[in-house]
This record gives structure tokens, C-alpha cells and sequence, in this order.
């Protein structure tokens, strides 16, 4: 059997999301400034804010955004370090990329807590929304993103969460410090946000690779391409 894939350009419509308000949150743990070339290579949020400087320009346009930064803590506990630096905002690729640049990666990673603040925010029982996660790692703080994403999904008015992996660490899936969800050998336990609300769970390496998928889950999509799959025996 030979697969052929065709595409149809059918009339485009503007996709609804496109007016649904959006919270960008960011991995600012002390990982980030991790290079996946060591010493050749860009830290990792050298290369993160080089792929937004690319994707939110088109972004900004077509949604509001907000952001939320997770890691470096002002003082104490290191799984406190989570920030609201804004709720979203017309014109906010500027912005985005001038807080992600003005501060020093520290802390540990409490992506479920951050993502539930994120929500609280964005009053995620009464009103749409959609939350980006960006993380290069898995919950170091003891959260438990299954148990959250099933409790979002039971409680929003209509919110969607994706999450983009950015140069995991190999290990994540291995080990469950603070992480009791993990299982071993299982992706990155926050995939449960997404899959349980409807949203896109991607792993990215390269820059090229985030841009697009930020481009995925901030971005327009367009109702009007048809791809259509044709079987032929042979």
C-alpha cells in the first residue's frame, strides 16, 4: 500500500482562539543557563530568547499576551521563585523579551504551581484563556501537574494549556525527586496539562524548532488547509 498525502486550499477563516487571551510561562531555573554544546553553546535561555525574538513579532498582532517567569526566587525557598511580570497585553513582544533578559536563571522548577497561578490570573473558571508553558525540565517542587490538569479541566470555562519542552534533560524520566507523578521511563510528567486540557505537547532542541512551536500555540492558526490522505495498492 503506498500512502500519497495531498493538500487543499479551501476558503481561509479566521480561527476563534485568535482573540483568546494568553499567558506565556516561562522556565527560569537555574537549568537555563545549561548550554546543550557546553562551553560552545548558547545557554539555553540565550537560545529561548532568540526564538521568541522571532515568534513574537508575527504574535503579538493577533493576541494578547502575558508573562509569567518561574525559578529565581528573591529570597528563601527555592521553589518559590514564581512572577507575575504581567497579564496579557496588546504589543507584548517587546516586553516579554525585555523581562526574559533582565534577570539572572535560579531556583528550582515549579511548573504545576506556576501554571495553576497562571489560570488564577487569568480567572480560569468564568472567563477563556490560554496558557503557554515553556520548561526544560520537569516539576522539581513536589507539584503534581496530572492532578492539576484534571482539576483544570473539570473546573474552566474553557482554558487550554500546551507545553513545549525545550532541550529536556535525558534524565528527567528516570528520576522522581520532588516529582511524584513521574514514572520511570515516562516523558516529562507535565504533559499531563496538556493532554488533559486539549492542548499540544511538543519537545523542541534547536531554535528553529521553538519558534515554530511557539508559532503553534501562541500564534493564529487558519482554518483552510485540508490535508487529505490517498491510498493506492501497489
Amino acid at each position: 500500500m503506498r500512502l500519497a498525502l495531498a493538500l487543499a486550499l479551501l476558503p481561509t477563516v479566521v480561527h476563534p482562539d485568535c482573540t483568546t487571551d494568553a499567558m506565556l510561562v516561562f522556565d527560569g531555573s537555574t537549568s537555563m543557563i545549561d548550554s546543550s554544546m557546553g562551553i560552545r553553546g548558547l545557554p539555553k535561555i540565550a537560545e529561548a530568547q532568540r526564538a521568541m525574538a522571532r515568534a513574537l513579532p508575527e504574535i503579538e498582532d493577533i493576541r494578547r499576551v502575558g508573562l509569567m517567569i518561574y525559578g529565581p526566587q528573591q529570597v528563601g525557598d527555592a521553589c518559590e521563585g514564581i512572577s507575575l511580570r504581567f497579564l496579557p497585553i496588546e504589543k507584548s513582544a517587546e516586553p516579554i523579551l525585555e523581562a526574559t533578559r533582565n534577570f539572572a536563571p535560579g531556583g528550582l522548577t515549579p511548573l504545576t504551581a506556576s501554571v495553576a497561578r497562571a489560570a488564577e490570573v487569568m480567572q480560569y473558571r468564568t472567563e477563556p484563556g490560554v496558557i503557554v508553558l515553556l520548561t526544560d525540565g520537569s516539576e522539581t517542587c513536589g507539584g503534581r501537574p496530572c492532578a492539576l490538569g484534571a482539576a483544570l479541566a473539570d473546573q474552566a470555562y474553557d482554558l487550554t494549556v500546551h507545553v513545549i519542552g525545550f532541550q529536556l534533560n535525558p534524565h528527567d524520566g528516570y528520576f522522581q525527586w520532588n516529582n511524584p507523578e513521574q514514572e520511570f521511563g515516562e516523558a516529562n510528567v507535565a504533559r499531563c496539562l496538556a493532554d488533559a486540557t486539549g492542548g499540544i505537547y511538543v519537545t523542541t532542541e534547536t531554535i528553529d524548532e521553538l519558534t515554530d512551536a511557539l508559532r503553534m500555540t501562541l500564534g493564529c492558526p487558519v482554518i483552510g488547509w485540508r490535508v487529505t490522505v490517498e491510498g493506492n495498492a501497489g
